[in-house]
């Protein structure tokens, strides 16, 4: 009975196994009985069968004949096969280059399109991927959907580097993705205001949301050296005032996020924003824009939004070498 039947199921063959190799010395020597034969040595054809069941060994350069020879012809018409196939590409390539994407961007219409594409990018990801995600907290779906992919990658060497808006760090489901990623590798950072969303991947191509249209149907892929130069130039600033979110499943509501956002809120409103475009800056809800600035009036005694804006510039507190939100 052969012991090492399991790694068949991985390669196809069976290995011969000790009591194969035994057998075969001694079935060389006349010994043993036919029904004593270990199964490796007749499915690999070193030990044939009679008709009159008699065993006969078989000398290994004969049985490599027919062991081989057919592994070997696979191979050279696999190889065909994907020689076409890269020559096929090739073909496509050259047509894409000089015709489909003479500016260095493309369209990619529609959401099935663009989660493909983007998925495919970041399997193929090998040095680097970079992601600014805006908009606060994402849904517990996409984390769930993005995290084998991200951990994989991780896994693989790449560096993942990942900008949020402070409004995450009261965010359950991406807290629980990003303490995932972290353990794997990968570096997080928030910031109270961040630019529109964007991928990067090995700094060769880019995705963006295309301004013009409906952003969940329509993506620009970017792959001019110049415009990635300039979006990585862009993300890195951006990375350089960012504070890291390091999040263990014992941490409380940080302080950063009552201090920092609470300024940014403040310093929107003192500019004239409205809490709806304040909360579509900051990602978060206009609920929650009321409540920064209805505890900002409380401190400061204001008992009008105009009033609120006048004692915060009178005071000082947004000055950039004032610890107001400290204050506030």
């Amino acid at each position: 009975m052969c012991t090492r039947s399991g790694e068949q199921e991985q390669t196809g063959l069976p290995p011969v196994c000790d009591e194969g190799l035994t057998f075969y010395a001694e079935v060389l020597k006349g010994h043993f009985q036919p029904e004593e034969c270990p199964e490796c040595l007749i499915a690999l054809g070193f030990v044939h069968r009679g008709g009159d069941g008699r065993l006969v060994p078989i000398p290994p350069g004969l049985a490599a004949n027919s062991l081989l020879v057919p592994m070997e012809q696979s191979i050279e018409s696999t190889q065909r096969v994907l020689a076409q196939a890269r020559s096929a590409v090739h073909q496509v390539e050259e047509v894409y280059r000089s015709v489909g994407s003479d500016s260095g961007v493309r369209v990619i219409r529609g959401a099935a399109a663009i989660n493909a594409t983007l998925e495919s990018v970041v399997n193929s990801c090998q040095e680097e991927l970079l992601t600014a995600q805006p908009g606060g907290g994402r849904a517990q779906e996409l984390l769930e959907d993005a995290l084998p992919s991200d951990v994989a990658a991780l896994r693989r060497g790449v560096r993942q580097r990942t900008i949020y808006q402070h409004t995450v760090r009261t965010h359950g489901p991406t807290l629980s993705y990003v303490e995932q990623v972290s353990a794997a590798g990968a570096e997080v950072r928030t910031l109270d205001e961040v630019f529109d969303r964007l991928i990067v991947c090995d700094r060769r191509i880019a995705f963006v949301p295309d301004p013009a249209e409906e952003r969940r149907q329509f993506a620009l892929a970017i792959e001019h050296p110049g415009l990635i130069r300039y979006l990585v130039g862009i993300f890195d600033h951006a990375w350089e005032r960012a504070v890291p979110l390091d999040y263990a499943p014992s941490a409380h509501r940080p302080p950063l996020l009552a201090n920092e956002t609470r300024r940014a809120v403040l310093q929107l409103m003192v500019n004239g924003y409205t809490d709806e475009t304040i909360a579509g800056r900051l990602g978060m809800s206009t609920r929650t824009v009321a409540t920064h600035i209805r505890k900002a009036s409380e401190m400061l005694g204001s008992r009008s939004r105009a009033q609120l804006a006048y004692l915060i510039a009178k005071a000082g507190l947004l000055d950039e070498d004032e610890p107001a939100a400290e204050a506030v």
